[in-house]
């Protein structure tokens, strides 16, 4: 379902506490012909609820790939583009999407019920990271040996800290929090210079954040965890969430995301997001031209 400096997954764990909102706040009015004036805060503008500092997904800037995501989507629907900023935490369905203050949350996890997801515009999953040469640039899996007495960066409380308690890495990891203020910190960038520096051999992190953060460091490997046969599962499919009464927007961004699929794969290749077909293959950048 990404996966900033992992509050992507501080939002999955607390996310939960807002389901209800949803219910609560979302018009009970839909049209079933089409008009998104019943549907949508105003039908001329593309109000997308995001994180003000949340790279490499959305901040004040623009600079994001949902911010991308976002501009793409208003020039298609030829829409002005505003947002809602508020933290992925605790509260944020509920003081965006859920009190009716903007229309879509760019970026959500297929399968989690807070939201109705759209269909899903990517897969990905969390990543190992590695420097070209260390000899750690072919190991697929969190089971492999080579990994044994290595200092591996992990975020704590992340589905990849079970994986590598089972595979007998934690008592050599180093952690890193998920519970921070993006305003003075940032633990994915802090895994990326602890690795840079030789202070720990490799990182674990969300996909779409261990391809930016390595791809600005430069000399950096990225792998895709497909092949964890023991703890939950890393790959995750990413749609957008509207509300569940949104019916007749939800089809909309639908038809967007399968005539426009080509275009989001570009944005999301640029910044480095890992992309995974349908059996967990690497989805290169002539496949990734192509809509599913």
């Amino acid at each position: 379902m990404e996966a900033g400096r992992h509050r992507r997954w501080l939002f999955l764990l607390c996310v939960m506490a807002a389901s209800c909102a949803i219910g609560k706040f979302a018009r009970a009015q839909t049209s079933d012909g089409g008009d998104l004036s019943f549907e949508l805060v105003d039908p001329k503008v593309l109000r997308v609820c995001a994180d003000p500092r949340n790279m490499p997904f959305s901040n004040e800037k623009g600079e994001g790939i949902e911010n991308k995501l976002a501009e793409l989507f208003a020039d298609k629907l030829q829409k002005k583009l505003d947002y809602v900023y508020f933290p992925q935490a605790t509260g944020f369905v509920r003081m965006t999407l859920g009190a009716h203050r903007c229309d879509v949350i760019m970026g959500f996890p297929q399968g989690d019920d807070v939201v109705q997801g759209t269909n899903p515009y990517y897969r990905t999953t969390y990543a190992l990271v590695a420097k070209s040469g260390s000899g750690l640039e072919d190991v697929d899996t969190l089971e492999d040996p080579k990994l044994k007495g290595k200092h591996v960066g992990i975020i704590a409380g992340t589905p990849p800290a079970t994986n590598m308690a089972i595979a007998g890495l934690m008592s050599d990891a180093k952690p890193y929090p998920l519970m921070i203020d993006t305003r003075y910190d940032n633990s994915a960038q802090a895994m990326i210079d602890d690795l840079i520096s030789g202070k720990i051999d490799a990182g674990v992190l969300w996909g779409p954040m261990a391809g930016y953060y390595a791809k600005k460091a430069g000399a950096m490997h990225v792998t895709p965890l497909v092949k964890e046969t023991t703890g939950p599962k890393l790959v995750y499919r990413i749609g957008m969430g509207v509300r569940a009464a949104d019916q007749s927007w939800k089809r909309q961004l639908n038809k967007l995301i399968q005539e426009n699929q080509g275009e989001i794969n570009k944005i999301l290749l640029d910044f480095g997001v890992p992309l995974l077909d349908e059996n967990d293959r690497p989805l290169g950048v002539e496949a990734a031209k192509k809509a599913p």
